[in-house]
């Protein structure tokens, strides 16, 4: 296929992706704010309250920038794993399979559907949390790189579950069991410096405690992780996990009986 007719195909599945959440925004966006709220609430106010702050910011400016970052992992992977899912419930996929169209362009289209998921909802709860707090931005090409490269870290992730799942039931296992806690134990309500020694080295362990610092520096300018290494961390991820995932669509796992 020509280069022009790629671009055409990338750009119909993303504004399919697009309308397919937009349409429906009472349930996609509304939902992950209220809840965002909550935690700015909770958490932030009556929590926050009773306790010092932390790397010199209040306690409700120092959670904000994870619960923001939370609410764009898990909103990029929902849109991809259950829009994946159902266009192999629906047998959509094998249309594009079987089409002159290439695997990472399919690919590309679902991602950039999470991807803007995940901003919509980012800017979402941003905004909301301005009523909050009244963090100033410390970097903001560091803010928008880690925002765009965190939701299609877990977009891509997001379509991987959808391949292998079988039900409905299955693709909420992972980010009910796995993304769920390492979402919470990730750092965004605590720094992981007030850990005893051996649970600091455990958290390294821990993918989303590199995302979420580097978008706390990006917003205040402090982390826990230097951040080199947490791009490096991020873009690592990104690439064995797109290579992982365009494998899968290469070989039909999941879609091919």
């Amino acid at each position: 296929m020509k280069f022009s007719q790629q671009w055409v195909a990338f750009k119909t599945i993303m504004i399919r992706e697009f309308l397919r959440f937009i349409r429906i925004w009472v349930q996609t966006i509304i939902p992950p704010v209220i809840t965002m709220s909550l935690y700015f609430i909770i958490f932030g106010q009556l929590i926050g309250s009773q306790i010092g702050d932390i790397d010199g910011y209040r306690y409700m400016d120092y959670i904000v920038p994870g619960l923001i970052l939370m609410a764009v992992i898990t909103n990029s992977y929902a849109n991809v794993v259950s829009s994946f899912f159902g266009s192999k419930f629906h047998k959509n996929i094998e249309e594009m399979l079987i089409s002159p169209l290439p695997n990472h362009i399919i690919l590309a289209g679902y991602i950039s559907g999470g991807v803007a998921r995940g901003v919509t909802v980012g800017i979402a709860v941003t905004a909301v949390s301005m009523f909050f707090s009244n963090f100033q931005i410390h970097s903001l090409a560091i803010t928008l790189t880690v925002f765009v490269l965190t939701s299609i870290l877990f977009s891509i992730a997001g379509l991987i579950n959808a391949a292998y799942a079988r039900s409905f039931d299955d693709i909420t296992i992972i980010p009910t069991f796995v993304l769920t806690p390492l979402t919470y134990l990730g750092g965004i309500f605590y720094s992981i410096k007030m850990l005893p020694e051996f649970w600091q080295t455990v958290s390294l362990g821990n993918p989303i405690l590199y995302m979420i610092n580097a978008f706390r520096y990006g917003l205040l300018g402090v982390s826990d992780i230097d951040i080199s290494t947490a791009f490096i961390i991020i873009l690592g991820f990104i690439v064995m996990l797109f290579s992982f995932a365009l494998n899968l669509l290469n070989r039909g796992v999941g879609i091919k009986p």
